[in-house]
C-alpha cells in the first residue's frame, strides 16, 4: 500500500507466497464486495494520497522532514504506491508486477536518501491500515449488510501488505549494500591516488569530505611489512581511537594517520568516514606527531615498520608515502620500528643505494682481505664503539672484553683502512659505510 512506513515492529516478514485461496473462504460474493469497495478508493486515490501524506507529516518524523523539503515529490511517490496497490486488489494479474516494482523502487530510493528503514516500513503499514479502513468504511456506508463478507478477505489484504513490506525491506537492504560497496570502492581508489601522488588538486575537497579530515591537515604515513605467512589485516597495533586508513600494496601495508593539533586530546572527528560512529559523535584525536605515534605503536616480532616524517595537506600524502618507504628501507631485516626523523643518516644511505654501496666499498673494502671472522670482529667492535659515543670503556662493557682490547681492534681497523677515528670527517664516513653495509648487503 503506501510506500511510507515504520511499523514499530522491528521484524519484517519474509517474502512468502500467499496462502492458497479456498472457495469456502474467498467466494465470488466476498470478492465482489472487495472489488466494489476498492474501486471507490481507486476513484478517489488522490484524496487518499493527501490524507496519508498528512498522517505521515503528523506521525513520522523522518517523512515530516522529507515532506517539508519536497512535498510534491513525496505526494507523487505515495500516489503511485496507492494507485498500483489498490488496483492490485481489483486486477491482481494485470497490476501485481507494477505494484511490486513500485515498492522496490521506493525501498531503494529511500535507502539512497537516508530515510530509516523502520520509517519506510511504518509508512507502508500506515498506508495498508488506511486502505483497509477505507474498504470497511465504504462497505459500511453503502452496503452495511456486506461487512461480514470482508472478514473473508481480511487475511489476504494484510498478507498483501506484509508482502510489500518484505519487498521494500529487501530493496532497501540491497541498495544499502550497493551504496556501501560504491563507497568502499571510492575510498579505496581515493586512498590509492593520494598515496601514489596522482590525486588531482580538484579532487582534494572530495577526498577531504570522504575521509572526514581537513584538506590542509597534518598527516604521517606508515609502511609495514609482516613476515609471510601472516594473518589478514594491518600488521601493527595502534592506540585505540587513532584515526587511520589502511591501504594494502604488493610492497607493504600503508596507513595514513591524521595527526592531532598540539595539545588536543579529544573532540576531533578525523577520518570519520572510515569509522562506524554515528553522525555527530566526537572521537579521540590521534597522536600529535610522528614520535608520539612511534612510541605508542606496537608491532609483532619480525614485522618491519617505517614511519615517515610529518607532511602538511592531503596533496602531500604521496611525499609522506615516499618518506615512509625510505624509513622502511632503513628498518633491519629482523624487524623493528624506524622513525625516519631519528634515522636520517640511514635514510640518506638507502635513498641512494648505489652511492651507499660505493661508500661501503671505499671505506670497508680493505677489510675483505682478511679472515671473515676477524673482519666481523672488527666491524662489531667498531659499531659498539660508535654506539657508545666513542667510549672504549663502555664499548668494552658491551662486548665483555677489556678496554685495551677495544683500543687494539680500533687501531687495527685504522691501519687496514687508512682512516683515523680521531678525525671527525673519517668517523662520519665510517658510520655511513657501516650503515650501508648493514642495510644494503644481501
Amino acid at each position: 500500500m503506501s510506500n511510507l512506513v515504520r511499523s514499530r515492529v522491528r521484524a519484517v516478514p519474509a517474502t512468502h507466497a500467499a496462502l492458497p485461496r479456498t472457495r469456502s473462504l474467498l467466494d465470488a460474493e466476498a470478492i465482489a464486495v472487495l472489488h466494489r469497495a476498492a474501486q471507490v478508493l481507486l476513484d478517489d486515490v488522490a484524496g487518499l494520497t493527501t490524507a496519508l501524506v498528512g498522517e505521515l507529516r503528523r506521525q513520522e518524523p523522518a517523512y515530516r522532514a522529507a515532506i517539508e523539503a519536497d512535498e510534491s515529490e513525496v505526494w507523487q511517490e505515495v500516489h503511485q504506491s496507492l494507485l498500483h496497490n489498490v488496483a492490485s486488489l481489483i486486477r491482481p494479474r494485470e497490476c501485481r508486477d507494477i505494484a511490486r516494482r513500485t515498492s522496490r523502487m521506493i525501498g531503494a530510493s529511500r535507502a539512497e536518501q537516508g530515510v530509516p528503514l523502520d520509517a519506510v516500513l511504518h509508512a507502508f503499514r500506515m498506508g495498508g491500515a488506511m486502505v483497509w479502513q477505507g474498504l470497511v468504511d465504504e462497505t459500511a456506508r453503502r452496503h452495511p449488510e456486506d461487512i461480514r463478507l470482508l472478514v473473508h478477505v481480511a487475511a489476504d489484504v494484510w498478507n498483501f501488505v506484509d508482502e510489500h513490506c518484505a519487498i521494500v525491506a529487501d530493496a532497501y537492504r540491497e541498495a544499502e549494500r550497493r551504496m556501501a560497496w560504491r563507497r568502499e570502492n571510492r575510498l579505496r581508489l581515493t586512498t590509492a591516488a593520494l598515496l601514489d601522488g596522482t590525486a588531482r588538486i580538484t579532487d582534494l575537497p572530495d577526498a577531504s569530505a570522504l575521509l572526514g579530515v581537513p584538506e590542509d591537515g597534518r598527516f604521517v604515513v606508515i609502511a609495514a611489512v609482516a613476515p609471510r605467512p601472516h594473518s589478514a589485516g594491518p600488521p601493527v597495533t595502534l592506540p585505540p581511537g587513532t584515526p587511520v586508513v589502511w591501504h594494502p600494496t604488493p610492497e607493504a601495508e600503508l596507513g595514513i594517520v591524521h595527526l592531532a593539533a598540539e595539545g588536543r586530546g579529544a573532540g576531533a572527528r578525523p577520518l570519520d568516514g572510515l569509522a562506524d560512529a554515528p553522525e555527530g559523535e566526537t572521537r579521540a584525536a590521534g597522536p600529535v606527531d610522528p614520535a608520539a605515534l612511534a612510541a605508542q605503536l606496537r608491532a609483532a616480532p619480525g614485522v618491519r615498520v617505517g614511519i615517515g616524517s610529518e607532511v602538511i595537506g592531503l596533496a602531500a600524502i604521496g611525499e609522506g608515502r615516499r618518506l615512509a618507504g625510505t624509513a622502511l628501507q632503513a628498518c633491519p631485516r629482523s624487524g623493528g620500528v624506524v622513525l625516519l626523523d631519528d634515522h636520517l643518516p640511514a635514510a640518506v644511505v638507502v635513498s641512494s643505494p648505489n652511492l651507499g654501496r660505493a661508500l661501503a666499498e671505499r671505506v670497508l673494502g680493505p677489510l675483505y682481505g682478511i679472515d671473515p671472522a676477524d673482519r666481523d670482529l672488527l666491524v662489531e667492535t667498531l659499531r659498539a664503539w660508535l654506539d657508545a659515543e666513542g667510549s672504549a670503556q663502555r664499548a668494552a662493557t658491551r662486548l665483555y672484553c677489556h678496554r685495551n682490547t677495544v683500543l687494539n681492534r680500533l687501531r687495527r681497523f685504522e691501519q687496514l683502512t687508512g682512516r683515523s677515528l680521531s678525525r671527525p670527517s673519517d668517523v662520519v664516513e665510517v658510520s655511513l659505510a657501516l650503515t650501508a653495509r648493514r642495510l644494503l648487503e644481501s
